[in-house]
């Protein structure tokens, strides 16, 4: 079995992983009138941040969808890092939902990415289209939490976006930026998935 899987926000985050005066301060940028602005190019960078790693920054919940168990009964969890595995269901063929009790399964949070391994045997009913659905709860935790280097990258690219509207419109990052926030972002990049 196996088949695709989809991860999809469920509960975005609570707050940026940067504030609006740590931006504005970085950017150079003085008095109210840009403070949309700014807001809008925090969002923007964090998930371009969240992109190019893998992971996500501050709390969010997050559901994976999957045709079914995979071979071996352990499926590879992403966005990271998980903090936890919240509900598992299983959808029988019947398209009946049955959440499945925690002794089922066992979670492992301190790989990357994280792993949630199936009682043998135990699922090999599902459906075979959407069979399988994993709510976790995801990221560093809140905004103090993220790592030094990963709110430097999403400074680096409001600053830039900023000073460039035109290169902010498209998302473009030349690559003086660009290589500054690859630099930031490396040791934080995730094994992408099969």
């Amino acid at each position: 079995m196996g088949g695709t899987m989809v991860a999809i926000l469920v509960t975005p985050p609570q707050a940026e992983p940067v504030t609006r005066e740590e931006a504005k301060l970085h950017a150079r940028i003085d008095g109210t009138a840009e403070d949309a602005k700014v807001d809008a190019l925090i969002t923007a960078a964090r998930l371009d941040v969240e992109s190019r790693t893998g992971r996500v920054l501050v709390t969010q919940g997050w559901r994976i969808v999957r045709d079914g168990p995979p071979a071996g009964g352990i499926v590879r969890l992403a966005p990271g890092p998980v903090q936890s595995v919240d509900t598992v269901t299983v959808y029988g063929a019947d398209g009946a939902a049955e959440v499945v009790p925690a002794g089922d399964y066992l979670v492992d949070v301190a790989s990357t990415p994280g792993r949630l391994k199936l009682s043998s045997g135990r699922f090999w009913g599902a459906r075979a289209l959407n069979g399988l659905e994993i709510d976790m709860t995801c990221g560093y935790g809140d905004p103090a939490d993220v790592p030094a280097s990963l709110k430097q990258a999403v400074l680096m690219l409001v600053s830039y976006w900023y000073e460039q509207r035109e290169a902010a419109s498209v998302g473009a990052v030349p690559a003086h930026v660009a290589s500054g926030v690859t630099a930031l972002t490396a040791p934080y990049r995730m094994p992408r998935l099969a």
